[in-house]
């Protein structure tokens, strides 16, 4: 049985701690950082490494690649990929070469990921920017509206699952019209119901069949005054679940982002109770993980159920793909500015 968490872990490779501990404990998963990264073989060692300890040779290895600023591999083992917002701008003269594009691009990515042994993206970003937000999503996003946000981000989706990664849609219901970086402060979301649904919520809605979301450190006011979304369980239960529909694996977002407050433990215990199958937290911090992974006890019932349902989605060996033909196809498009 696994523990309801996902773990980083503090560098290049493991140290005999950190493989005793998580072997004690079993994370259902792993997330990988740039603190993380060397090389491929480096890698796909960590990878490896990380599966042994849990005695899983299927336990999910994640990892946040956008492209753009929010990309943990590159140059020079790996390529860059343009950010969300080149696709949106292809978007306004050509939502077909857009559509064509944001699956190549993801698809590319899954084959990067997918040769190093990472089975899941937190990607695609579905946040909708509101005026005057913080910069924190910016360019991360797929559009200015909520339909041109969901048809990019969608097909994106796509192209990850045929190289058979796992996409992680973030940050539900929305961070878009966020007032703050959550990695800092706790964003609060004035905007009422009847807005956030027509624009907020409305991408989520259109991928509500996605295997996996990550939640928001973000207060809605006009759902819940008083708790971010991560840690409510009326955001969760009636708009989540509710209004969205979600029915995949809920992850949160890091628990160790400053959004939060409380100890590792309450945070852990508020998340789990609010409605999140699994917690997620990033830093590789011994205490703080240990702390975690005693209060998130184990993955049962309807969340490992989702979780087993999740990775099915990726099973088995990614479709055909001619990774030069494609990458020359992408180039072309993006006059090669993204390649190195």
């Amino acid at each position: 049985m696994t523990g309801a968490t996902i773990f980083g872990c503090a560098g290049p490779a493991l140290s005999d701690a950190e493989a005793a501990f998580f072997g004690d404990v079993q994370p259902w998963g792993f997330i990988l950082f740039g603190r993380n990264i060397v090389s491929p073989d480096q890698v796909r060692a960590l990878v490896a490494a990380l599966r042994v300890c849990t005695g899983r040779a299927d336990a999910p290895v994640l990892i946040d690649h956008e492209g753009g600023r929010v990309a943990r591999l590159g140059p020079p083992h790996w390529r860059r990929y343009p950010p969300a917002r080149a696709f949106a701008r292809l978007a306004r003269d050509d939502s077909h070469l857009a559509c064509e594009m944001a699956w190549l691009g993801a698809r590319l990515i899954a084959s990067d990921l997918y040769e190093l042994g990472i089975t899941v993206d937190c990607a695609p970003v579905l946040d909708v920017p509101g005026p005057g937000a913080h910069d924190v999503i910016g360019d991360r996003a797929y559009g200015e509206s909520a339909d041109t946000v969901a048809l990019l981000a969608g097909v994106a989706a796509e192209g990850l699952m045929a190289g058979a990664v796992a996409p992680v849609i973030k940050h539900i219901p929305g961070h878009g019209r966020a007032n703050a970086d959550s990695h800092f402060q706790l964003p609060v979301v004035t905007a009422d119901l009847a807005d956030l649904e027509a624009i907020d919520f409305q991408p989520f809605r259109a991928l509500a069949d996605a295997p996996m979301a990550m939640t928001a450190h973000v207060i809605y006011a006009a759902v819940d005054p008083v708790r971010p979304a991560t840690v409510s369980p009326v955001v969760i239960d009636e708009v989540v679940r509710g209004r969205i529909g979600f029915s995949g694996l809920l992850m949160s977002d890091d628990l160790s982002m400053q959004a939060l407050s409380g100890s590792f433990a309450r945070r852990t215990r508020d998340s789990l109770g609010a409605g999140c199958d699994l917690v997620l937290h990033c830093n590789g911090d011994p205490t703080e993980m240990a702390e975690v992974a005693a209060a998130a006890g184990q993955l049962t019932g309807q969340a490992a159920m989702r979780a087993a349902a999740a990775m099915g989605r990726v099973a088995g060996a990614p479709e055909s793909f001619d990774q030069e033909a494609a990458r020359g196809r992408f180039d072309a498009v993006f006059d090669k500015r993204f390649a190195a």
